[in-house]
Protein backbone atom coordinates (compact mmCIF):
# COMPACT_ATOMS: atom_id res chain seq x y z
CA UNK A 1 0.00 0.00 0.00
CA UNK A 2 0.46 3.47 -0.70
CA UNK A 3 3.31 5.51 2.02
CA UNK A 4 1.20 7.65 4.22
CA UNK A 5 2.40 11.37 5.96
CA UNK A 6 -0.11 13.24 8.24
CA UNK A 7 0.52 16.30 8.37
CA UNK A 8 -0.59 17.85 11.75
CA UNK A 9 -1.21 19.60 15.04
CA UNK A 10 -2.02 18.19 18.60
CA UNK A 11 -4.76 20.81 19.60
CA UNK A 12 -6.54 20.57 15.53
CA UNK A 13 -10.25 18.57 15.57
CA UNK A 14 -9.39 17.81 12.16
CA UNK A 15 -5.75 16.16 12.59
CA UNK A 16 -7.30 14.23 15.37
CA UNK A 17 -10.21 12.55 13.26
CA UNK A 18 -7.60 11.61 10.73
CA UNK A 19 -5.45 10.40 13.57
CA UNK A 20 -8.58 8.35 15.16
CA UNK A 21 -9.48 6.43 11.74
CA UNK A 22 -6.12 5.59 10.76
CA UNK A 23 -5.84 4.05 14.42
CA UNK A 24 -9.00 2.57 14.45
CA UNK A 25 -8.16 1.06 10.75
CA UNK A 26 -4.43 0.15 12.06
CA UNK A 27 -3.11 1.99 8.96
CA UNK A 28 0.97 2.62 9.49
CA UNK A 29 1.91 6.27 8.88
CA UNK A 30 4.47 8.93 9.74
CA UNK A 31 3.50 11.69 11.15
CA UNK A 32 5.03 15.47 10.91
CA UNK A 33 3.68 18.35 13.26
CA UNK A 34 2.72 21.80 12.02
CA UNK A 35 3.28 24.04 14.23
CA UNK A 36 0.10 27.09 14.15
CA UNK A 37 1.03 28.98 16.62
CA UNK A 38 4.92 29.64 15.36
CA UNK A 39 3.16 29.73 11.46
CA UNK A 40 4.38 26.99 9.94
CA UNK A 41 1.18 26.55 7.89
CA UNK A 42 2.16 30.27 5.74
CA UNK A 43 5.70 28.84 4.70
CA UNK A 44 5.95 28.24 1.01
CA UNK A 45 6.83 24.53 1.71
CA UNK A 46 3.90 23.66 3.38
CA UNK A 47 1.48 25.75 1.50
CA UNK A 48 2.48 23.95 -1.92
CA UNK A 49 1.05 20.88 0.00
CA UNK A 50 -2.25 22.51 1.29
CA UNK A 51 -3.38 26.05 -0.19
CA UNK A 52 -5.81 26.49 2.45
CA UNK A 53 -2.79 26.92 5.05
CA UNK A 54 -4.68 24.61 7.30
CA UNK A 55 -4.32 21.09 8.61
CA UNK A 56 -4.41 18.40 8.41
CA UNK A 57 -2.74 16.91 5.11
CA UNK A 58 -2.36 13.87 4.60
CA UNK A 59 0.28 12.75 1.90
CA UNK A 60 0.20 9.58 -0.31
CA UNK A 61 3.78 8.38 -0.84
CA UNK A 62 5.33 12.01 -0.88
CA UNK A 63 4.00 12.68 -4.19
CA UNK A 64 -0.09 13.92 -3.92
CA UNK A 65 -1.72 15.66 -1.26
CA UNK A 66 -5.58 15.44 0.29
CA UNK A 67 -5.41 18.93 2.17
CA UNK A 68 -9.16 18.59 3.51
CA UNK A 69 -10.14 15.70 6.42
CA UNK A 70 -13.21 14.94 5.03
CA UNK A 71 -11.86 14.24 2.02
CA UNK A 72 -8.62 11.93 3.75
CA UNK A 73 -11.14 10.18 5.57
CA UNK A 74 -13.28 9.25 2.36
CA UNK A 75 -9.92 8.04 1.03
CA UNK A 76 -9.19 6.08 3.32
CA UNK A 77 -12.50 4.65 3.43
CA UNK A 78 -12.04 4.02 -0.34
CA UNK A 79 -8.51 2.63 -1.01
CA UNK A 80 -8.42 0.54 2.57
CA UNK A 81 -11.56 -1.42 2.07
CA UNK A 82 -10.22 -4.18 3.42
CA UNK A 83 -9.74 -2.38 7.18
CA UNK A 84 -12.22 -1.84 9.54
CA UNK A 85 -15.24 -0.16 7.72
CA UNK A 86 -16.22 3.17 8.96
CA UNK A 87 -19.63 3.19 7.25
CA UNK A 88 -22.38 1.10 7.84
CA UNK A 89 -23.17 -1.24 4.18
CA UNK A 90 -26.49 0.28 3.66
CA UNK A 91 -27.43 3.68 1.81
CA UNK A 92 -29.60 4.89 4.79
CA UNK A 93 -27.09 4.34 7.65
CA UNK A 94 -24.52 6.06 5.56
CA UNK A 95 -26.31 9.09 4.91
CA UNK A 96 -27.10 9.54 8.47
CA UNK A 97 -23.39 9.62 9.19
CA UNK A 98 -22.89 11.48 6.63
CA UNK A 99 -25.52 14.24 7.94
CA UNK A 100 -23.80 14.05 11.57
CA UNK A 101 -20.12 14.66 9.72
CA UNK A 102 -21.99 17.38 8.23
CA UNK A 103 -22.92 19.29 10.95
CA UNK A 104 -19.61 18.63 12.42
CA UNK A 105 -17.79 19.81 10.11
CA UNK A 106 -19.28 22.23 8.39
CA UNK A 107 -21.83 24.11 11.72
CA UNK A 108 -19.40 23.39 14.46
CA UNK A 109 -15.85 23.15 13.27
CA UNK A 110 -15.84 25.96 10.14
CA UNK A 111 -17.20 28.82 12.33
CA UNK A 112 -14.96 27.78 15.29
CA UNK A 113 -11.51 27.18 12.96
CA UNK A 114 -8.74 29.43 14.67
CA UNK A 115 -8.86 32.04 11.29
CA UNK A 116 -12.40 32.71 11.64
CA UNK A 117 -12.11 33.40 15.62
CA UNK A 118 -9.63 36.03 15.07
CA UNK A 119 -10.96 37.80 12.59
CA UNK A 120 -14.39 37.64 14.36
CA UNK A 121 -12.12 38.65 17.21
CA UNK A 122 -10.79 41.85 14.95
CA UNK A 123 -14.36 43.01 14.84
CA UNK A 124 -14.89 43.12 18.12
CA UNK A 125 -16.22 39.60 18.39
CA UNK A 126 -15.81 38.13 22.20
CA UNK A 127 -13.68 34.88 20.96
CA UNK A 128 -15.26 32.51 24.28
CA UNK A 129 -19.14 33.68 23.57
CA UNK A 130 -18.08 32.99 19.82
CA UNK A 131 -17.35 29.83 20.29
CA UNK A 132 -19.16 28.68 22.81
CA UNK A 133 -22.62 29.73 20.57
CA UNK A 134 -21.57 27.96 17.50
CA UNK A 135 -20.41 25.22 19.66
CA UNK A 136 -23.65 24.61 21.60
CA UNK A 137 -26.09 25.54 18.12
CA UNK A 138 -24.02 22.67 16.62
CA UNK A 139 -24.22 20.12 18.98
CA UNK A 140 -27.91 21.10 19.84
CA UNK A 141 -28.52 19.73 15.91
CA UNK A 142 -26.28 16.98 16.24
CA UNK A 143 -28.61 15.62 19.06
CA UNK A 144 -31.78 15.52 17.61
CA UNK A 145 -30.44 13.69 14.75
CA UNK A 146 -28.67 11.53 16.82
CA UNK A 147 -30.95 10.20 19.57
CA UNK A 148 -32.88 8.71 16.39
CA UNK A 149 -29.88 6.95 15.31
CA UNK A 150 -27.78 5.71 17.82
CA UNK A 151 -27.16 2.80 19.35
CA UNK A 152 -24.15 1.65 21.45
CA UNK A 153 -22.35 4.79 19.15
CA UNK A 154 -23.59 7.62 16.95
CA UNK A 155 -25.07 5.15 14.53
CA UNK A 156 -26.17 2.04 15.77
CA UNK A 157 -23.57 -0.03 17.62
CA UNK A 158 -20.61 0.40 15.39
CA UNK A 159 -17.93 3.26 15.29
CA UNK A 160 -18.39 5.04 12.04
CA UNK A 161 -16.84 8.44 10.96
CA UNK A 162 -19.93 10.18 12.98
CA UNK A 163 -17.86 9.24 15.85
CA UNK A 164 -14.41 9.83 14.65
CA UNK A 165 -16.15 13.38 13.87
CA UNK A 166 -17.83 13.84 17.35
CA UNK A 167 -15.40 13.35 19.69
CA UNK A 168 -12.40 16.07 18.76
CA UNK A 169 -15.08 18.50 18.10
CA UNK A 170 -16.47 17.44 22.39
CA UNK A 171 -12.41 17.92 23.27
CA UNK A 172 -13.12 21.43 21.98
CA UNK A 173 -16.37 22.19 23.55
CA UNK A 174 -14.84 21.10 26.71
CA UNK A 175 -12.34 23.87 26.09
CA UNK A 176 -15.27 26.03 25.19
CA UNK A 177 -17.12 25.63 28.72
CA UNK A 178 -19.88 24.13 26.75
CA UNK A 179 -22.01 22.41 29.09
CA UNK A 180 -22.15 18.79 27.38
CA UNK A 181 -25.05 17.88 30.09
CA UNK A 182 -27.09 19.35 27.67
CA UNK A 183 -26.65 16.61 25.08
CA UNK A 184 -27.89 13.14 26.73
CA UNK A 185 -27.57 11.20 23.67
CA UNK A 186 -24.05 12.80 22.87
CA UNK A 187 -22.88 12.00 26.45
CA UNK A 188 -23.84 8.42 26.47
CA UNK A 189 -22.08 7.98 23.06
CA UNK A 190 -18.97 10.19 24.39
CA UNK A 191 -18.79 8.21 27.58
CA UNK A 192 -18.67 4.99 25.62
CA UNK A 193 -15.97 6.21 23.10
CA UNK A 194 -13.49 8.09 25.31
CA UNK A 195 -12.13 5.39 27.02
CA UNK A 196 -11.82 3.40 23.26
CA UNK A 197 -8.01 3.09 22.75
CA UNK A 198 -7.99 4.67 19.35
CA UNK A 199 -9.75 7.78 20.84
CA UNK A 200 -7.81 7.41 23.76
CA UNK A 201 -4.02 7.02 21.82
CA UNK A 202 -5.70 10.07 20.11
CA UNK A 203 -6.56 12.63 22.25
CA UNK A 204 -4.33 15.71 21.64
CA UNK A 205 -2.86 15.57 25.35
CA UNK A 206 -1.23 12.25 23.88
CA UNK A 207 0.36 13.73 21.56
CA UNK A 208 4.46 14.52 21.01
CA UNK A 209 3.92 18.03 19.87
CA UNK A 210 1.72 19.27 22.80
CA UNK A 211 3.72 20.76 25.25
CA UNK A 212 4.23 19.30 28.31
CA UNK A 213 3.31 21.71 30.57
CA UNK A 214 -0.51 20.72 28.76
CA UNK A 215 -0.19 16.87 29.53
Amino acid sequence: MAGLTLYGYYRSSCSARLRIALDLKDIVYKSVYVDLNNGEQFKDEYVLKNPSRSVPTLMIDDTWAIPQSMAALAYLEEAYSNSTPLLPGDAKSRADVRTLTDIIAIDIQQPTNDRVIKRAESLGADQMEWSQFFTETGLKAFETVVSKTAGKYCCGDMITLADVCLVPALWNAEKFGVPLELFPTICRVYAVLKDHPSFKKSHWQQQPDCPEELR
